[in-house]
């Protein structure tokens, strides 16, 4: 071989092997059936953003510079996680039709990603709402039984390394953690507030279409009670259900009081909160009866329900006695059953 080709290729073969890692992220992918603004919102716990907008059919192409870890995506209400890390090209596709079923990644270090939503399906599977209406010891069953399955499905995951499921573990943990304080909170609640014992009143909450309410103008009908805020993310998640559920009982012997814990705590005067509510009852069209406390978090109602987050729900019988202090949120199908259950 000449000289000045072997140098040329050795040129060559060291600028390919030396290349700049990228300090960027290629996201790549389609989703099918996408919200109507046709955007994917890319974000993280410490403040990153951004926003990707889809073509026409679907697809998308971006780049990001990213910190390595795990992001979450959003199409609308729906959201998944995925794993970036900058210099690495990766692709997903989904129908958001059925947004977990059908969502799968490809590209580099794509099982981080995969391995997530795998987790997630398989803490669908065991987290339902029957979780927390059982006894302790089912719970620890379902959480011993969700263990077994989550170190199974490492084992189908042997490409990724012991760091990475040292970070999943202790999510695992943390998760663990936190659904079996939020258990033994319902069975305290279930001991301090007894179904039949008379519940906690409140009275003459202000009522935005005028006047005051108390919980004795709704004897001899049930009430479901929903505690909230204006700022409160999930608070509001429940309120399409909510409206839903309203229309549906709208002639039957119930009546849906919401009361907003809304205060100077988050607003800065207890002014902007009230103003706060009073728009966002009326910009929502809020259904059922819409009150505020004026006191916020320190209201009696409120403080004697011993209610430390929300949203709450409470379910009261037609003689002002407890069906249900930590009563199913309107978006689950067990309230219907125990509405239907109580004749109502």
């Amino acid at each position: 071989m000449r000289p000045l080709l072997t140098l040329f290729l050795s040129i060559l073969l060291f600028t390919s092997c030396s290349e700049t890692p990228k300090n960027y992220v290629t996201l790549s992918g389609k989703i099918s059936n996408p919200n109507d603004l046709k955007t994917l919102t890319i974000s993280d716990r410490e403040g990153y953003k951004k926003e990707i907008k889809l073509n026409d059919d679907g697809t998308f192409n971006d780049t990001l510079n990213v910190k390595e870890g795990i992001y979450q995506f959003y199409d609308g209400n729906e959201y998944g996680r995925i794993y970036l890390k900058n210099n690495n090209s990766i692709s997903f596709t989904l129908d958001t039709v059925a947004f977990d079923e059908t969502l799968v990644f490809e590209g580099d270090d794509a099982d981080q990603s995969n391995f997530i939503i795998a987790n997630s399906q398989l803490q669908e599977k065991y987290l339902t709402d029957d979780l927390f209406s059982g006894t302790e010891a089912e719970f620890s069953t379902t959480f011993d039984n969700l263990k077994a399955a989550y170190n199974s499905l490492k084992g189908d995951y042997k490409k990724l390394d012991a760091v990475y499921f040292t970070e999943q573990d202790e999510t695992f943990e943390a998760m663990q953690k936190s659904y079996t304080n939020y258990f033994m909170e319902k069975l305290e609640m279930k001991k301090l507030f007894v179904k039949g014992t008379p519940s906690p009143t409140f009275t003459n909450y202000e009522n935005h279409k005028g006047k005051t309410s108390s919980l004795s103008d709704f004897k001899g009908k049930y009430v479901y009670v929903d505690i909230w805020a204006t700022w409160c993310g999930p608070c509001k998640a429940e309120i399409p259900s909510l409206k839903k559920l309203e229309a549906k009982y709208h002639s039957k012997n119930i009546e849906f009081v919401s009361i907003s814990v809304d205060d100077a705590r988050r607003s800065g005067t207890m002014e902007k909160a009230h103003e706060a509510w009073k728009t966002m009852v009326t910009e929502k069209e809020l259904t059922g009866v819409q009150l505020f406390t004026g006191n916020g978090w320190e209201a009696d109602f409120v403080q004697d329900y011993k209610v430390n987050g929300i949203p709450r729900f409470i379910l009261i019988d037609t003689k002002g006695n407890i069906v249900d202090a930590d009563a199913p949120r309107p978006s689950s199908k067990k309230l219907i059953e125990l509405l239907d259950e109580l004749g109502v």
